[in-house]
């Protein structure tokens, strides 16, 4: 990207954007980078910055374990610790340990993941999962963030003797207490604590019977708080304790800051992780909150192919009213770069246009679009933008003025990859004379081989767009009968600007309509009455398409219905066929038992009859075995065959430019090439070889 101002992002809302990503980070540095998110020079670095951020959403959209990227910069601390004998404070540890310990989760989190998150993964080359800060802090700090009473030999005497002092004052405290309440010279409370020291409430006219140092008085007067002389020498040596103690607890610091001073350059790689994991986890949540996705990046031509895009500030609005966002589709491309949209005001030109330039921004910055699967984008150089009305003021500039400056500017650096966004083009004065030279302008920017989207009410521009070849019309479609807007852009035509029937519906009466006709030329009232007509019956038509679209899907549920209840039908009949048989065949097993069972009665000697039901009996079972092992075999071979050639039908199917899937993975890529049993699979712009027999194939 060699030409994008703040103007840019001013007219197209970048800044809106910008503002809501600030929200998401957690620290000032990913808070700072996006304040100044733009759209990035190289496509390479692009690249990296798209798929690191579709791999994080892809882990935060799938529930895969990765811990919160919550933690505190380690900014301060890493300066501290470059300076020599420094000592790092009780809050500084405890953000180390923080940091190395969700470092440490990160790196346990990623293990064997480096073909499936590649770009992430190839943030933590610098980071190893180390232990050794963490135990490091851990043998002087307890779970309180407090130095243990064991950091050292001294602390834990220091320790020891302010628990000896501090029990000696308590017990003192009490029994005087205990001894004046029962005179009466304390108030309500009896106590009170000021400067660190446990007083007494003394009455105040009771303040001279008691023995101590008078600390103060309450804002009345009626209380003295004094300190008992007994527990005067005890305070003093519990200070003197405390100042032992920070001592102490200072010396300790001082020994842990030198032996993890070594560890800086481990620690510099936290900070410089944690810090773009932040900037990556908030650019994740938006593309979260839009479902936005990663489109085709087509880099050897260019191409702006959009299906059901949507405006980004557009849909979050409206989705906390409640209401409907209309998506736009569209191609440009070579045969396609300049597209001119006309319409009536209100009707969505604006809105259409400001989402081609946003979504190109935010491509271009490393977030992820608002797009359906098939949508293809490419890298602009160059992003130029003149919309609404900037007059200034300061500068003595009328909106006329200040857009031929702007002008003026894109054709200094227009080019093959500039996209040019003109609102309203040629407006803001005499509609011949601005026209014309709108029609120069759109000439030249035409012949710099430009992208480009226009919004205009000028006939003029609408001609040329239709003359020229890699140019086309637009319009965004409007109901002829309510005058109301669809909000959908229809290509291959200019729009009417409906003037005079939407002056008609807001009560301007017809004999004022029919005077301001006459003063045009009979071929512009023409001209305006064809192109509104041509917009009903594209409308009428689209409507139409639309009902025989949904009455083809519509018939082709039926037949996929009938075929599923013919399938069921056949299944019941066969059910039906088995059970006939199954029936005939105990049927006539039942009958030659009783024939067996009439033969005993009869006769009187049944051995030999005996020895033919044993015999018809092992031949019936040796039958039903059979049948069993059969159908088991049968099964066995059908679901390996079946099997079978579905996997062989998936690896006949591969192709190059197929769309596989990895076995056991949710990764899908592109067959770049097929060499024996082997496939080269781009993923992104990473690409490795696997062996077909572990590839799904999808398309």
């Amino acid at each position: 990207m060699n030409h994008f101002d703040e103007q840019a992002i001013h007219d197209l809302e970048f800044d809106t954007l910008r503002a809501m990503l600030q929200s998401y980070c957690v620290q000032p540095h990913a808070k700072d980078r996006m304040k100044n998110l733009e759209p990035m020079r190289h496509f390479d670095d692009l690249i990296i910055a798209l798929q690191q951020t579709k791999e994080f959403k892809t882990i935060r959209s799938e529930g895969i374990a990765f811990p919160a990227i919550d933690f505190e910069e380690l900014t301060s601390e890493i300066s501290m610790l470059a300076i020599r004998d420094s000592v790092l404070q009780e809050d500084g540890f405890h953000k180390l340990y923080q940091a190395s310990i969700l470092v440490n989760t990160m790196v346990k989190a990623f293990e064997g993941m480096q073909e499936v998150f590649p770009f992430l993964f190839s943030l933590f080359v610098d980071v190893t999962y180390r232990e050794g800060l963490v135990k490091s802090i851990d043998k002087v700090f307890n779970s309180k963030w407090q130095v243990k009473d064991d950091a050292s030999p001294d602390l834990a005497r220091i320790r020891a003797d302010i628990t000896h002092v501090r029990r000696t004052i308590s017990r003192n405290f009490a029994k005087i207490m205990k001894d004046y309440q029962g005179k009466g010279f304390l108030g309500d409370t009896g106590e009170a604590f000021l400067n660190d020291r446990k007083v007494l409430a003394v009455f105040s006219n009771h303040k001279r019977k008691i023995p101590g140092l008078v600390i103060s008085s309450s804002k009345t007067g009626s209380l003295t708080y004094i300190e008992p002389e007994v527990n005067i020498q005890y305070n003093f040596e519990l200070e003197s304790l405390h100042d032992d103690e920070r001592v102490e607890i200072r010396k300790i610091l001082l020994q842990l800051t030198n032996s993890i001073r070594h560890e800086l350059p481990l620690i510099k790689a936290y900070n410089k992780l944690l810090i773009e994991l932040d900037f990556i986890q908030s650019k994740s949540r938006l593309a979260l909150d839009l479902d936005a996705s990663l489109p085709e990046l087509v880099e050897e031509e260019t191409v702006v192919d959009l299906k059901n895009a949507y405006h980004p500030i557009l849909l979050l609005n409206n989705r906390k009213l409640n209401k409907v966002t209309f998506p736009q589709s569209l191609l440009m491309d070579k045969f396609n770069r300049m597209l001119v949209i006309s319409g009536p005001n209100a009707g969505g030109k604006s809105i259409t246009m400001k989402t081609i330039g946003l979504l190109q921004v935010m491509l271009q910055s490393g977030l992820l679009v608002p797009v359906a699967e098939g949508s293809r984008m490419s890298f602009f150089t160059a992003i130029l933008t003149d919309i609404g009305d900037n007059q200034s003021i300061e500068n003595q500039l009328s909106t006329y003025s200040y857009r031929l400056k702007r002008m003026k500017y894109f054709l200094d650096v227009a080019g093959k990859r500039s996209l040019v966004l003109l609102d309203e083009f040629g407006t803001g004065s005499d509609p011949d004379l601005g026209g014309a030279l709108a029609e120069v302008f759109f000439e030249e920017l035409y012949n710099r081989k430009c992208f480009g989207v226009i919004t205009t009410h000028y006939g003029n521009i609408k001609l040329k767009a239709a003359q020229l070849k890699n140019a086309v019309n637009g319009c965004m479609l409007f109901n002829a009968e309510t005058l109301e807007p669809t909000y959908r852009l229809s290509i291959g035509q200019p729009g009417s600007s409906f003037t005079f029937e939407v002056a008609q519906i807001n009560g301007i009466s017809k004999d004022l309509i029919n005077t301001a006709k006459s003063k045009l030329s009979n071929q512009k009232v023409l001209m305006d009455e064809l192109l509104g007509s041509l917009q009903v019956e594209k409308t009428r038509f689209e409507a139409l398409s639309e009902n025989a679209r949904q009455a083809a899907v519509l018939a082709s549920d039926t037949i996929i219905d009938f075929d599923k209840k013919k399938e069921r039908l056949e299944e019941r009949l066969a059910k039906q066929q088995e059970t006939i048989e199954r029936n005939n065949k105990y049927l006539n097993q039942g009958r030659r038992m009783a024939q067996f069972i009439e033969a005993y009665s009869l006769q009187t000697k049944n051995k030999e009859m005996l020895e033919d039901v044993k015999k018809y009996i092992a031949i019936e079972k040796t039958k039903l075995d059979e049948e069993r092992k059969t159908k088991s075999l049968k099964k066995k071979v059908e679901k390996s065959r079946g099997e079978e050639q579905q996997k062989q039908r998936h690896q006949e199917a591969i192709k190059v430019g197929s769309l596989v899937r990895l076995q056991n993975t949710k990764q899908t890529g592109t067959v770049m090439t097929i060499e024996s049993n082997q496939a080269t699979v781009a993923i992104g712009v990473f690409k490795t070889k696997v062996d077909l027999s572990k590839l799904e194939w999808i398309k």
